[in-house]
Formats: structure tokens, sequence, C-alpha cells
């Protein structure tokens, strides 16, 4: 029976679920808007641990989603993961950030998805860019991770010929462009490290496990700093 924790900190959402052999026992998440992960990320791996009635020394592995996203979020997360892999000499499972939406809109908010082409889970990646990947009805990727700069002519193929529903805090941006009546949005959503647990069980079992060492994020772009603010 395998026991892993997960963690999702790419965006604003900061989640941490624990799962025994493929079934969430414990959760804790905030969807705060100041990226406080550096605050509350080690907290919630503390109390999910102690929620599920487990010691850290019980967890079989550690499942981070790998990104893309926030630069911040995913190296905290990431660094958190790594240590504690290192620490308890315990496998280090990773997820695409985006597969992770996918299968968490398409569990989570079924109700809202109906003959559907594609998911679209978008994170923000600012100004008018956004983190992006097409998925079919079956969760298998219909497009490869990509850095799109949405305008009113984007998605127009896919459109076309069936609907698309689009999610994450990068879908925002598309709402008030994409006119086409086959495109569906779903407001609020908020991702979650239960998207997670499917694919880090399969993984889990597979053996499929990443470098502890050498595993970096999935930043997709290179990290640009912003000008500082003048001092005096």
């Amino acid at each position: 029976m395998a026991k892993i924790l997960h963690i999702e900190s790419s965006t604003l959402t900061c989640s941490v679920a624990i799962a025994v052999d493929g079934k969430t026992v414990s959760l804790k998440e905030t969807h705060d808007q100041s990226y406080a992960h550096s605050e509350k990320l080690v907290v919630f791996i503390d109390e999910a641990i102690k929620k599920a009635e487990l010691k850290p020394a019980d967890l079989d592995a550690v499942c981070v989603a790998k990104g893309p996203g926030s630069y911040t979020g995913l190296r905290i997360g990431v660094s958190a993961a790594k240590g504690l892999c290192f620490g308890l000499q315990i496998p280090l499972i990773s997820v695409g950030s985006l597969t992770s939406m996918a299968h968490w809109a398409h569990f989570h908010y079924n109700d809202k998805l109906e003959d559907f082409k594609l998911l679209v889970p978008m994170i923000d990646a600012r100004r008018m860019e956004v983190y992006a990947q097409q998925f079919y009805a079956d969760l298998n990727p219909a497009s490869a991770v990509e850095a799109v700069i949405v305008d009113e002519e984007s998605f127009a193929e896919e459109l076309a010929t069936g609907k698309v529903v689009f999610f994450g805090d990068g879908a925002e941006k598309c709402t008030s462009l994409l006119s086409s009546n086959n495109a569906v949005f779903i407001p609020d959503f908020h991702p979650s490290a239960r998207g997670m647990i499917t694919l880090a069980e399969s993984k889990f079992r597979a053996k499929e496990f990443e470098d502890v060492a050498y595993f970096e994020p999935y930043y997709l772009k290179d990290f640009v700093a912003g000008k500082p603010k003048t001092m005096f």
C-alpha cells in the first residue's frame, strides 16, 4: 500500500495531499493571493501527515508538480520535495502541472464538462501570455506544453470543430477575447494536489522516479527579474 505525499505549488494555490493506495486521506490547501508558499508549505506538509495519522518515516514517496508555473512557487515546492526525499531516502515523482490540472478538472468539475472536444488548462504567465496544453476527453495530450500569447484568433481552429473547455488562472485572459459559442470556461478553478494522485500512483507502480540530486522544475521560460524599486 503506497503512502504518497503530493505537493502542488505551481500557482497561487498551495496544496498538499496524502494518498494511501491512490485514495486521498488528508488535504491541506489554500488559494492565498499573496504567494505565501514559503510560510505555509512546510506547515501544510506537517499537518497533512498528522491528519493522515502517519509519521514522515511512513511515506513511500513524494510527488511534486514540476511546472510550468510560478518560478518562486515551483522552487519552493521542488526544494521541499527533494529535502524530504533526501532525508527519508524515498523516491521522488513528478507530474506536469497542466496535466495535473486537466485530471483535476475532469474529476472534480465533471458536471460542467459535457460533449467537449478538448480540455485546455492555462497558467498565467504575465501580460497576455499563458502556459497551456490541450488534452482530449480521455486525458491524453493533444498538444505539447507551450507559452501562448492570447488574442482574438487564439484556438480558432480548435473552436471551429467542437467545444473547448478553458480553465485555470490564465483562462481569465481569454474570457473577453474568445467569442465562439464553443468556448466554455470553468470559473474559479483552482489546481489541487488531488489532481496528482492517480498520476503519482501509476508512476509509483511503474517505478518512474526522478533523480533527486539533479531534478529541477520545468520553468518553460527563462526567469526574468523585475526592475528593482528605487529606495531613495
